[in-house]
């Protein structure tokens, strides 16, 4: 090989070597040559957490990854920044699809992603149930049975599959005996009875720790004449809104330990009034279905929506979720710091559904389940792009309560309770 053979190969090898080396580094830390634009640019990435595990992500419609078999987890990187439909399925359970954005050198993070199985399993457990509820701790369930024109209470307890008997009406009286309300102490281990015998409303207290229960007639609370509504906290402490518009944190024997608002609430006379002790003491009070939500700052009650129909706290204590008839909605109490990032006092709106919306519970700290006329939903919470919801099951005119030790979702339909196997894969 010549000297001049030898330069002019060691010339292009230079050349090659300054055209390849900068290509290869650019290419290690992450950029892409993107056709679109003619032009180099910073990749991004893709983190999914998937229940069930080994589901398969679609990019798309092509087949990018499956999760991993131990955690659920994919990690797909070197993504040209752009829009992505994503899907996600596997066989037997309903896909979830957002069309999310990837910008340079950013992760997208999708950590909360759960597929609901397409034919869920639901236990037949007793009929002639007329009604249900459920303890705080979520380990006791209170049947109110019928057997012609009369009624019993019975003790259900899910995690044993167990029922026994509690009281009849005729161990209240001879005479017929109409149940108004069950309500369960804070500790789960007394229920209060409101009946009414003849034209006379008496309230009784069920010792549930007693065998057999012992029912006891209670002294009727001494209620102050200016108190409009009143509620406890699980602390045993009664918050409540005087005639005047000021509600006060107080005792047992409602003795003000607290005023919690300065500026006068303009209460109405022979108006509904509730109030919702939500965590860390953030009140919601109601006037007939409208709320006004305390503001600790200004430490007055401001309006907060046209009208709810109920609210339901996050497991976590971080989120609620409020409903209407026919809308529902989300309200951040604290700082969301996980993707999708929230801040607190920011509210979402989730959906808008054609039949009333009548009962609806966190499934987790990311899902909600709830019934629209026969029909029972799922709906995620994430609203980048659009909300995944799913028709879970149908049954007739149901009542439905989910628990979060069983993991479980019991429902009443036609005198007939259920339950379901877990929904959470």
């Amino acid at each position: 090989m010549t000297k001049k053979t030898r330069t002019i190969l060691f010339v292009l090898l230079v050349i090659l070597f300054l055209v390849l080396a900068p290509l290869i580094t650019f290419y290690s830390w992450g950029y892409r040559f993107d056709w679109e634009s003619k032009k180099i640019t910073a990749t991004g990435a893709f983190y999914f957490k998937v229940l069930p595990k080994s589901s398969q992500i679609y990019l798309n419609g092509k087949l990018a990854k499956k999760t991993d078999f131990f955690f659920g987890s994919a990690y797909l990187e070197n993504l040209l920044p752009k829009k992505y439909q994503i899907k996600i399925q596997k066989d037997g359970f309903h896909p979830w699809e957002k069309s999310l954005e990837i910008k340079e050198r950013e992760i997208t993070r999708l950590e909360n992603i759960v597929l609901f199985t397409q034919s869920p399993n639901f236990t037949f457990l007793t009929k002639n149930v007329l009604d249900f509820f459920v303890s705080p701790d979520q380990k006791k369930i209170v049947l109110k049975e019928i057997d012609g024109k009369n009624w019993s209470l019975k003790l259900f307890e899910p995690g044993q599959n167990i029922k026994s008997q509690l009281i009849k009406d005729k161990d209240i009286a001879k005479t017929e005996v109409d149940l108004i309300s069950l309500e369960f102490s804070p500790d789960s281990k007394e229920i209060s009875l409101k009946v009414i015998v003849g034209e006379e409303t008496i309230e009784y207290s069920l010792n549930l720790e007693k065998t057999p229960p012992i029912l006891v007639k209670k002294k009727n609370m001494t209620i102050p004449d200016n108190v409009l509504t009143y509620q406890a906290d699980n602390n045993g402490n009664i918050y409540y809104l005087d005639n005047q518009g000021y509600v006060f944190k107080a005792d047992q024997s409602f003795l003000p330990l607290a005023k919690i608002n300065d500026a006068p609430f303009k209460a109405k006379q022979e108006t509904e009034y509730k109030i919702n002790v939500l965590p860390d003491n953030l009140l919601l009070l109601q006037e007939t279905k409208t709320p006004y939500l305390f503001n600790p700052a200004a430490k007055s009650f401001e309006k907060f929506s046209d009208s709810i129909k109920g609210l339901k706290v996050s497991p976590d204590n971080k989120k609620f979720a409020y409903f209407s008839d026919s809308e529902i909605w989300v309200y951040f109490l604290k700082d969301q710091t996980g993707q999708p990032l929230k801040k607190a006092g920011e509210k979402i709106f989730l959906s808008r559904f054609s039949e009333k919306i009548n009962e609806l519970f966190w499934l987790n700290d990311n899902y909600l389940v709830f019934n629209t006329g026969d029909k029972i939903k799922i709906a995620e919470t994430d609203d980048r792009d659009k909300i995944n919801t799913v028709d879970l099951t149908d049954f007739p005119g149901p009542k439905i309560y989910w628990s979060n030790i069983s993991k479980k979702l019991f429902i009443l339909s036609d005198n007939s309770f259920y339950s379901s196997s877990n929904l959470l894969p």
